[in-house]
């Protein structure tokens, strides 16, 4: 069930000694891994209190604590141009084996909507740039958090057996199934130089304010790995020259440009997003999401191939 946000508003009074909760709020961002709400104290300020659902979700959590603290470091020092949630305290959960709600500071700024960034200058560019920044972190960042570093030898190969235990579930549409396994053999795609990603990129983890990317949110998914990964979102679905803006100013951005799949591997990577959905409710038994990645790789199917028939 559910935790209530009165319950979690609880466990930030206990997270965060003589923090007085005046009023508390479940966020959007509740979903299957997290029960989330915002609570505000007397001064009016902002607290994010996220609690595991699962024992998984509770060791990424706790993973993330200190890979922000490090981002929340470079960000002070000037190595990144945006912040990040800064976690404040966390406090036991009575209902979980070991589980900990954390409390964070609140972003600055709004969610960001892609579809009011315009091209050129401004929020475009500014986005650019701060996706450089993060592919041009050093690895270590993440290495010293124990958090996953891939070679991109390894992370093609990941790929690749997570699309092989896709096909033999049998609900992978074969012509999708054929292309995937085509660009990822595909062996000249896959030189790349390996990165920090954040590696859950999409609007809602992105705050603004007027042109300018205030934060970034939700790191639990950061690695050393393809920096097409955070640019999948906007492969799919930014306007083609909004996309060109960004990557123009993406590549002022970073040292290394010799990349010429980066787009390339962005959109495989958006199209594979479905199939980890697909497998997510697979591995979940969650007959609706099974449905639901089902629908949408149908719809996939019929927008790539179609014109073909």
């Amino acid at each position: 069930m559910p935790r209530s946000p009165l319950a979690l508003a609880a466990l930030a009074s206990v997270a965060v000694p003589g923090l007085d909760v005046y009023d508390v709020l479940r966020s959007p961002h509740t979903d299957a891994d997290f029960d989330v709400v915002v609570v505000k104290d007397a001064t009016g300020t902002r607290w994010v209190v996220r609690a595991p659902k699962r024992p998984a979700a509770g060791a990424a959590l706790e993973a993330e604590r200190g890979l922000l603290t490090a981002l929340a470091r470079a960000h002070d020092t000037g190595l990144l141009p945006f912040d990040v949630p800064r976690p404040r305290g966390a406090a036991a959960l009575a209902d979980s084996d070991g589980g900990r709600a954390v409390v964070y500071s609140e972003i600055a700024g709004s969610p960001m909507v892609l579809s009011r960034i315009d091209p050129g200058p401004g929020l475009a560019a500014a986005l650019g740039s701060a996706l450089a920044k993060i592919h041009e972190l050093p690895p270590t960042l993440i290495e010293d958090q124990g958090l996953p570093t891939y070679t991109a030898e390894e992370y093609r190969d990941r790929r690749m057996s997570e699309l092989d235990a896709a096909i033999d579930t049998g609900k992978i549409p074969p012509r999708l199934a054929d292309r995937w396994e085509h660009q990822l053999e595909n062996v000249a795609w896959w030189r790349f130089e390996p990165t920090v990603v954040h590696g859950d990129l999409g609007e809602h983890q992105i705050h603004v304010r007027g042109d300018a990317i205030t934060g970034i949110a939700d790191w639990m998914d950061a690695r050393v790995a393809d920096p097409a990964d955070d640019l999948a979102w906007l492969a799919a679905a930014a306007p083609e020259d909004v996309l060109e803006s960004i990557m123009e100013a993406y590549r002022m951005g970073r040292r290394e440009t010799r990349d010429p799949h980066l787009i390339d591997r962005a959109r495989l990577a958006s199209e594979l997003a479905l199939v980890r959905w697909l497998m997510y409710g697979v591995r979940t038994d969650n007959q609706d999401v099974i449905e639901d990645g089902e629908g949408m790789l149908a719809d996939l199917e019929a927008l790539l191939f179609d014109d073909e028939d």
